[in-house]
């Protein structure tokens, strides 16, 4: 797990972070990356999914799982060997079944805390804080084992429906009232020095928020040198 002596988890130098593919309707970047990673070509020391890296993929059910086959398959072997934690986001929940040697932390369990050198660093997907009741009752009902056990009957109409609409819908947009949102997620925050995020696709840092670049919009990702977080075209990794 990487923790230091009194039990944080600790974030490494060339630490890996991918948000928000979207795969497989945003292109191929992230089993490409997954691949590049499995055969040693891309180095890191740790690799964080950072939510909704599939458009749509969640537990207790086969049917979804084809749609997203060759980043699942991927994924598993690459978990055997290398440490990777995976925040779920709001496409992509109930993963701990597929991926069994992946630390996966669910909305409850998010944030954590992580020490980096000195600083600590809460790390979560971002669709937790200042996000509505209604959108809190809704990530409860869905993202809940037993909810998804019971639509299994219907998985194949209720998921066809839905991956067509998410192969249509757009995603890159520039979120105007982030500052104002990134103010009111902070204030859940105390003695925290740095706070990483994807969901917003906006690659910006406002303060000691990092809004994590989007791997389907910008193309990025997000590593970790000299103890800062730093955006890299996914062209210059090595």
């Amino acid at each position: 797990m990487g923790e230091e002596d009194d039990g944080m988890l600790m974030l490494k130098e060339d630490a890996l972070f991918i948000a928000d593919s979207h795969y497989p309707h945003h292109g191929e970047e992230f089993p490409f990356l997954l691949q590049k990673l499995l055969s040693g070509n891309i180095r890191a020391s740790q690799l964080f999914l950072m939510g909704d890296n599939f458009d749509l993929l969640f537990g207790y059910n086969d049917y979804i799982q084809t749609f997203s086959k060759k980043a699942i398959s991927l994924l598993q072997v690459l978990s055997q060997t290398m440490e990777i934690y995976y925040f779920e986001g709001n496409h992509d929940f109930c993963l701990q079944e597929i991926f069994p040697n992946i630390h996966v932390y669910n909305r409850e369990a998010q944030p954590v805390m992580f020490a980096m050198g000195s600083k600590k660093v809460a790390i979560s997907h971002g669709d937790k804080y200042a996000a509505g009741l209604v959108y809190d009752i809704y990530c409860k009902l869905l993202r809940n084992a037993v909810t998804l056990k019971v639509l299994r009957p219907f998985q194949k109409q209720i998921i066809n429906h839905r991956i067509k609409k998410l192969s249509q819908k757009y995603i890159c947009y520039s979120f105007e009232g982030l500052k104002d949102r990134v103010e009111a997620i902070m204030r859940h925050y105390d003695n925290v020095d740095l706070v990483i995020e994807g969901h917003f696709h906006q690659a910006k840092v406002i303060g000691d928020y990092v809004s994590l670049p989007s791997l389907a919009c910008q193309k990025q990702v997000a590593v970790i040198k000299g103890g800062n977080i730093l955006f890299v075209d996914i062209d210059g990794l090595s």
